[in-house]
């Protein structure tokens, strides 16, 4: 088996158009999909400064394909979980399309700037490119991030590592970490500081801390959670 990760650009998808029009807000799906025939929900949590989201929000609800929009907990806040619902008739879904050609995919997509951030599970005899061209003649595009085979020991660490990195961490708090690390910012002796980090993704310095803090505290749970579970 084999582990892919394709960046898509879904074009007139309301998530992805309002996200591309306002980049400062990550969204990530933490729900499944309920309901049947027009009208279908899910939850999300839209992460970033509290006024992106909120003239993310404003803008989402243009769209026709939203039939509600309900944040479930206040919209100051940097982390906003919203209620959507949607004409499911009205609505290109890249997950049906996957489940049409058979394709396993990991749940909680990820959509920052306008890009959808999918990992797919291929078995042999599964086509990348047919379906690689199947979003494409839909009018997306995509790129392909990653392509790891699963069947060694190896394999299976990169499972786990991908887990943290793609379910648990925003593309953003992927960028400023990776930054951090490129820079010197873990070494012994500190090579780079915030504001080294922050030039380098373009952003402002409050805010790479902010995505640097809650990598990291994400990335130690989870090592703490490793650790607790080898002692038991």
């Amino acid at each position: 088996m084999r582990e892919i990760t394709l960046r898509i650009r879904h074009h007139g998808a309301p998530e992805s158009d309002a996200s591309a029009r306002h980049p400062a807000v990550t969204l990530r799906s933490v729900s499944s999909m309920t309901g049947s025939a027009a009208k279908r929900k899910r939850i999300v949590e839209l992460s970033g400064p509290g006024d992106s989201i909120a003239a993310f929000l404003e803008d989402f609800r243009t769209s026709e394909a939203i039939v509600a929009a309900e944040e479930l907990s206040p919209l100051d806040s940097s982390r906003v979980f919203t209620a959507i619902t949607y004409d499911a008739y009205q609505w290109d879904s890249i997950s049906q399309r996957l489940t049409d050609h058979g394709v396993h995919y990991r749940t909680g997509t990820t959509i920052t700037a306008g890009w959808e951030h999918w990992t797919l599970y291929l078995e042999e005899g599964d086509d990348l490119e047919a379906i690689v061209d199947s979003l494409e003649a839909a009018g997306n595009e995509t790129e392909l991030v990653r392509d790891v085979a699963l069947d060694t020991v190896e394999g299976r660490q990169q499972l786990e590592l991908s887990r943290v990195l793609y379910d648990e961490l925003t593309p953003r708090q992927r960028e400023v970490l990776g930054a951090a690390i490129e820079l010197g910012y873990y070494r012994p002796r500190r090579e780079a500081g915030i504001e080294a980090i922050a030039a380098q993704v373009e952003i402002a310095t409050t805010t790479a801390w902010e995505h640097l803090a809650r990598a990291e505290a994400k990335i130690m749970a989870e090592i703490g959670d490793h650790l607790s579970s080898e002692r038991r």
